[in-house]
């Protein structure tokens, strides 16, 4: 669940079912607008990596995952994605070395790490555009998070899902999710980061799911990225672990299977960090995660250290993927 999450997603007590009218008529509408708003077409196809439910599931690893992949059977990649937390009203290219406070932190996270063109915007469907104006030889467009944007339409949908951030199981406002469990009976793939319950194996039927994983080993300097050392000299030490992404404790908990032992400072999903968020008269080395680090840099204290991840999904998923793209199935 998020960090901040309301504690009545987290089971079906009296204040969820109070509201349940409301997730039934949030329900509705979302079927509704689903059924009503076509997507519209691009002359690639798109693929979708999205989730069903509010909170981080670890949606960035694997677009940073299916870029490498696509990359190495030979296509041309780019992203869209909306850009949350930034100031950008239209659509815009983003930079390698982008101001997230402009263009979002994942977006800038996204386009430094996978180096190739992203496009940031509301409008989906124009953030395409732009990006196949800007790079007409993007042959395939990734479109991080957008699940639920029905007016793109897509080849194909990969959902994420984190079982722990499905709390109560009922849709908002009376709980996280952004569309019942059934909606993942209707994706091409699921990828797992956690144990599927048995609720969630019927709801995905035959849908295909994969096992994710995240892991790390280098601890990047924020003040020289070039400098790197072994996330084990740290192992038995007392360390600041600074988080603001939609699930903290999963990184918590990571660094604590490694060794460490991290003094816990969880801030909301795409916080505005500030200078005296990071400062610790102790001395002590603080950690954070790399969606952080592209906040934190330009002020960041010495001895702090970005922890990139990632994602390891089970053998065969991007067979899959490449033989659904190659096929050219669609999806609603």
């Amino acid at each position: 669940m998020p960090a901040r999450a309301p504690a009545f997603w987290r089971r079906r007590g009296a204040i969820a079912w109070l509201l349940s009218p409301l997730s039934l008529l949030f329900g509705m509408l979302a079927r509704l607008r689903r059924r009503r708003m076509p997507g519209e077409r691009l002359p690639v196809p798109v693929i979708v990596v999205g989730n069903i439910a509010v909170g981080g599931s670890g949606k960035t690893p694997v677009v940073q995952w299916l870029i490498s992949r696509l990359r190495a059977a030979g296509y041309s990649p780019g992203i869209v994605s909306r850009g949350h937390g930034g100031t950008v009203t239209g659509v815009a290219q983003v930079p390698a070395d982008g101001d997230p406070a402009v263009y979002g932190d994942e977006p800038v996270l996204l386009a430094s790490s996978c180096a190739c063109p992203l496009v940031v915007g509301r409008d989906r469907p124009a953030a395409a555009r732009e990006l196949l104006r800007l790079h007409p030889g993007c042959d395939v467009i990734v479109s991080d998070d957008g699940m639920q944007h029905y007016r793109l339409g897509r080849a194909m949908e990969i959902a994420v899902v984190d079982p722990a951030t499905l709390g109560n199981g009922m849709l908002l406002p009376a709980g996280p999710l952004r569309e019942p469990l059934g909606r993942l009976g209707e994706v091409d793939l699921v990828i797992a980061h956690g144990d599927l319950s048995p609720a969630l194996a019927v709801a995905l039927k035959e849908v295909p799911s994969y096992p994710m994983a995240l892991a790390g080993g280098l601890l990047r300097s924020l003040d020289d990225p070039s400098r790197t050392v072994p996330v084990g000299q740290l192992a038995g030490r007392a360390v600041h672990a600074v988080a603001g992404i939609g699930r903290p404790e999963r990184f918590f908990e990571q660094l604590e299977a490694l060794g460490l032992d991290p003094i816990r400072h969880p801030f909301p999903d795409h916080h505005v960090f500030a200078p005296e968020d990071l400062s610790f008269e102790d001395g002590a080395p603080i950690l954070m995660t790399s969606k952080d680090a592209v906040k934190c840099r330009a002020f960041a204290p010495d001895d702090c250290w970005e922890f990139p991840v990632e994602a390891q999904i089970g053998s065969g998923a991007a067979e899959r993927i490449l033989e659904k793209l190659k096929n050219g199935r669609t999806t609603a």
